[in-house]
């Protein structure tokens, strides 16, 4: 129990540095709300280390401390929508064994700005936010491609 818990929080901090470097990075001036996915290198090491319940754990303490840290309410439900359908997004298409670590990272970074999208709709009372979404698509695939490739390496290499 207490491994397992120390696990969690490693992987917890991980992914608040993650956070807090990818906000570093200017990405989003280019296009708004754009972002590396970064910390989505952590969700999926736990999912495929440690199982579902370890990465649904991970990606919830880590939307509530960084919103808590570094956001406000808006910043919480835009990343808690985005954490969760991208999570069970994730969780399911592992589960079916048909798809590589490589194709559920590029699913949940898609899923991820589909219901960042759906948030804002919902917020704003508007669908013209729309059309934003295949831009916000296109950078999630890539996010997926370059997340899923690194987080296969770290996958294969760190056993823990």
């Amino acid at each position: 129990m207490t491994r397992r818990m120390a696990r969690y929080a490693l992987l917890t901090a991980l992914a608040m540095v993650l956070s807090w470097l990818e906000s570093l990075v200017p990405v989003s001036a280019a296009a708004p709300g754009v972002k590396l996915g970064l910390t989505n290198l952590v969700v999926i090491f736990a999912l495929y280390r440690m199982g579902l319940r370890a990465a649904a754990a991970v990606s919830l303490a880590r939307v509530g401390l960084v919103s808590m840290t570094f956001g406000n309410a808006y910043s919480f439900a835009y990343s808690l929508a985005g954490a969760a359908l991208s999570l069970a997004v994730m969780a399911l298409l592992r589960r079916t064994g048909r798809f590589s670590i490589l194709g559920v990272s590029v699913a949940g970074g898609v899923s991820h700005n589909i219901a960042q999208i759906l948030v804002a709709v919902a917020a704003l009372g508007t669908g013209r936010l729309a059309w934003y979404l295949p831009a916000l698509l296109v950078s999630g695939v890539a996010a997926g491609v370059a997340i899923g490739a690194v987080g296969g390496v770290l996958t294969e290499r760190i056993k823990i």
